[in-house]
């Protein structure tokens, strides 16, 4: 073997966040710059010498030139065994399945998941640990602290691999096995639901889906699962060839970034059921006939109706939703007597609930929903959910949400996105906010009074640990609420979050826009952040 050492400096900008290493693939291309950070992760990990790692990415530009580069380095480091999806690829909720399926060490997912790609595009680099989970933050801190003193890394001169031909082969003397991704995943799958029950509703000839893959990871997968295995017809997935710019278009399953298939949905001749899953695979986003479902609102419809579908029909243990989520789950747990907690947002928080068997469905407003059948949240799973639903019920989507909402009450939501504001004014902003936390308190905007206002802080029910500042909170006498937040998952400046909810039981109001029944909140939200004022913006970028 020709094992070389390589001589480097650290980079000051390689701390993780809540989805590992994020970077414009110029920043990933820059001499050491991806090198550094694996040999971090490799030297951060204490016993990872002769064990096994899985592999793979979303397929992105820089994707299958990373894996060539990590591949070398881990021979290098001693690593006994590589798990790769062939041809590179590996949806993140399916790298978390195959981590669990074979109890490897951990795994490294190479994804910046909804956002852009290609050559000018984003690029990322995320660890998971042996429970399939997100490398919880003292990990990620030991990696970081590594990055800051490198003086080295170490790497296998060899030729490359070849990543499209399933098989084993040998990097020096660490094996390498190119896998199918799809057959772990589609066999974790038929496990938790009733397929054959979803098949026949696809073709009962009365039924029809599309599923919009974004030329992105779960593109395969999903044409395996639904055309294969589930008999749809040829073309119920569009877009489903995994492209290293994403065809150019931005993979991010939202009303603004998915338009192709919400006019289908909401054109002539619509489909009874849409479904979009982002870069990576972990988020979904889905309507009905004219009908979009909120993510806060599917978690509840799906904790409701759980018990309809084999995987769960022996109940929950709790359920997990992140602070800026709306409480609608929160309603549905009570009434089925388990537990629900609010995390920070980022699914590492989620993994301890989950391995502690306090919780066994999870998820994010950012349309992000999955269970304790991995450590991630998955996409097709939540799709699959929903299908398994409709086929026992006989009913529409908007039939099953407006059911929901008789029983529960509806919780007006939306996200308003600022993104790429500048990151100093951002932060003065925020804390900005923070400094009137006093003062707001008791304050009326209309027929609103302010009850509350505070920088969300968790305490982990299962170690005890505390995150702090996870989101400014402004709560209303009558359970409205608005909440800010900076996003950590974009590559260029700031993105400024801004949730805002409102619960409304009346029944004869559930059919209001949503925008204009939280137009109060929205423009309170305005007023007392001064987003104008710090940003420069009128209006936000994504409305969700």
């Amino acid at each position: 073997m020709n094992l070389r050492t390589v001589a480097t400096t650290p980079f000051e900008d390689q701390k993780p966040g809540t989805s590992g290493l994020r970077k414009s693939v110029p920043d990933f291309q820059k001499p050491h710059y991806l090198e550094n950070f694996i040999q971090s992760i490799f030297n951060s990990l204490d016993g990872i010498e002769g064990q096994t790692l899985v592999l793979g990415g979303d397929g992105r530009y820089y994707n299958r030139t990373a894996i060539q580069t990590i591949l070398k380095m881990a021979a290098a480091n001693g690593i006994g065994k590589v798990l790769v999806g062939q041809g590179g690829i590996l949806s993140t909720p399916a790298t978390s399945c195959i981590i669990r399926k074979y109890e490897t060490f951990g795994g490294i997912i190479l994804s910046a998941s909804h956002n852009p790609g290609g050559p000018n595009g984003d690029f990322g680099v995320k660890y998971n640990i042996s429970n399939g989970g997100p490398a919880p933050e003292k990990v990620t801190s030991a990696i970081f602290e590594q990055s800051k003193r490198i003086q080295a890394y170490k790497i296998l001169e060899a030729a490359d691999i070849n990543l499209d031909r399933v098989g084993t082969f040998k990097l020096g003397t660490m094996e390498v096995e190119i896998i199918d991704s799809v057959v772990p995943y589609l066999e974790l799958m038929e496990s938790l639901f009733d397929l054959e029950a979803i098949r026949q509703l696809l073709t009962s000839g009365k039924f029809r889906m599309c599923m919009d893959s974004l030329h992105a990871v779960t593109g395969p997968y999903a044409k395996q699962i639904f055309e294969g295995r589930l008999n749809a017809p040829k073309g119920t997935v569009q877009n489903g060839e995994p492209l290293e710019d994403f065809g150019g278009g931005h993979p991010d399953p939202n009303l603004v970034y998915a338009e192709e298939l919400v006019e289908l949905l909401f054109g002539e001749d619509a489909p009874d059921f849409g479904a979009a899953s982002d870069g990576d695979g972990d988020r979904n986003m889905i309507l009905g006939h004219h009908f979009f479902v909120t993510p806060s609102d599917s978690l509840a419809v799906l904790t409701a109706n759980a018990h309809l579908v084999p995987g769960y029909k022996d109940g929950l243990a709790g359920v997990a939703r992140s602070m800026p989520t709306s409480a609608a789950v929160d309603r549905v747990a009570a009434k089925l007597g388990i537990d629900c907690y609010e995390t920070p947002t980022g699914w590492k928080f989620f993994g301890n609930l989950l391995d502690a068997e306090k919780a066994t469905l999870c998820g994010e407003e950012s349309f992000g929903t999955g269970s304790n059948h991995v450590r991630e949240k998955d996409g097709l799973w939540a799709i699959l959910f929903w299908l398994n639903i409709l086929a026992v019920t006989g009913k529409s989507v908007e039939e099953l949400v407006r059911e929901h909402w008789q029983t529960y009450g509806r919780n007006f939501y939306s996200r308003h996105d600022y993104e790429e504001v500048d990151k100093a004014a951002a932060t003065e902003l925020m804390d900005n906010l923070r400094s009137q936390f006093t003062p707001l308190k008791g304050q009326t905007f209309g027929f609103y009074t302010i009850e509350y206002a505070d920088d969300f802080s968790y305490t982990d029910p299962v170690d005890g640990s505390i995150a702090e500042k996870q989101g400014i909170r402004i709560g209303f006498t009558d359970g409205s609420r608005i909440v800010f937040r900076l996003s950590g998952t974009g590559t260029k400046g700031a993105t400024l979050r801004v949730y805002l909810e409102s619960y409304e039981p009346d029944t004869s109001k559930h059919g209001e826009d949503t925008q204009t029944a939280l137009g109060d909140l929205i423009q309170i939200a305005k007023d007392v952040a001064k987003i104008q004022e710090f940003t420069g913006r009128n209006e936000p970028t994504v409305i969700t």
